[in-house]
């Protein structure tokens, strides 16, 4: 396994990254559609389609989901992922019109030092078709993507991913562009908080320091504008799930965000994730496997968080956060 989301079967990821813009777009594309919903928990979300992804709605699966930077600019970077999608003649059948479904969610990063002067038209809608014509099964992780100008409120933020097969069986993997108003690792430590879920040492392995300091009263948040923040994921499995069933997902999902992010879902934040099924493995018990899937999918998105300020790297321009490995190697 590639301890990417990529191991879940049926899916690839791409990104476009710009690092004179600061930003970036990651697109996840479908073999075929996918059965998927949604959960919102932070107070300043920027979504698209997320509507349809409701239980009760008419499309039952999406091709495509869109994470991007560009905060309300980068929701075009769906119309670009749409545009690539519409180009193989993949979408969904309206009498003789095919519409790829591609809902996306994006964060704020337009204060990053970045240059945003792009004159008429953002850039996101030709970041999207890019992304998604480079997607693949492997991909680098930190400063890329929708990760490439996410910050936290003390280190660099950035895109994250991970995977692992559940108790059921199941495979399942996260993908999360980390921009928090809060903080992944401890106070002033370089541990993270999402330490007992970590795996192969992929994010340092230096667990959870002995004794675990006391925290504060007030607890790390960023000064900026209120919403210019926003944590952005989805995750994913191989199981047959109903949007009713990716619901559920998408809802327990958010506990990896509290596992892994101080504070999280806050008035500042637009946290958001996405959940999807591939369909290529039956639930055996569809209460209990899906309770099975669900621990894993928490478990495997507060690793891709930490993964995600693990490695990032500094944007080059100056005065930006520094990056994880820059503090503490």
């Amino acid at each position: 396994m590639r301890n990417l989301i990529t191991d879940v079967a049926g899916l690839k990821v791409g990104h476009a990254t710009d690092l004179d813009l600061a930003s970036g777009v990651t697109a996840i594309l479908f073999d075929e559609p996918a059965v998927a919903s949604v959960d919102v928990r932070g107070g300043g979300p920027g979504t698209r389609e997320t509507d349809l992804l409701a239980p009760d709605e008419t499309v039952g699966a999406i091709h495509a989901v869109t994470l991007s930077g560009g905060s309300a600019f980068g929701l075009d970077a769906a119309a670009g992922v749409m545009a690539a999608l519409a180009e193989q003649g993949i979408g969904y059948p309206v009498g003789t019109a095919l519409v790829p479904i591609v809902p996306g969610a994006v964060l704020f990063d337009l204060i990053n030092g970045g240059n945003k002067d792009w004159g008429r038209f953002a850039p996101y809608r030709d970041l999207g078709y890019a992304a998604a014509n480079a997607a693949g099964l492997d991909m680098p992780l930190g400063t890329v993507g929708a990760g490439t100008g996410a910050t936290t409120v003390n280190l660099k933020g950035g895109l994250g991913s991970a995977s692992m097969v559940a108790a059921s069986g199941h495979t399942v993997g996260a993908l999360v562009a980390v921009n928090a108003c809060g903080a992944t690792n401890l106070p002033d430590a370089p541990h993270f908080w999402a330490a007992p879920f970590e795996q192969y040492g992929e994010f340092g392995g230096l667990g959870l320091p002995s004794p675990l300091p006391v925290l504060p009263e007030r607890p790390p948040l960023k000064g900026l504008p209120p919403g210019a923040n926003t944590t952005i994921a989805l995750v994913a499995t191989d199981a047959v799930l109903t949007k009713a069933q990716c619901k559920r997902l998408a809802v327990m999902a958010h506990d990896g965000y509290a596992h892994a992010i101080w504070p999280v879902h806050t008035p500042l934040d637009g946290d958001t994730i996405f959940a999807a099924a591939t369909g290529r493995r039956p639930l055996v018990d569809p209460v209990f496997d899906l309770a099975l899937i669900g621990d894993a999918v928490v478990r495997t998105l507060a690793r891709a968080c930490a993964r995600a300020v693990h490695e990032a790297t500094a944007l080059p321009q100056p005065g930006t956060l520094p990056a994880w490995r820059d503090l503490w190697g």
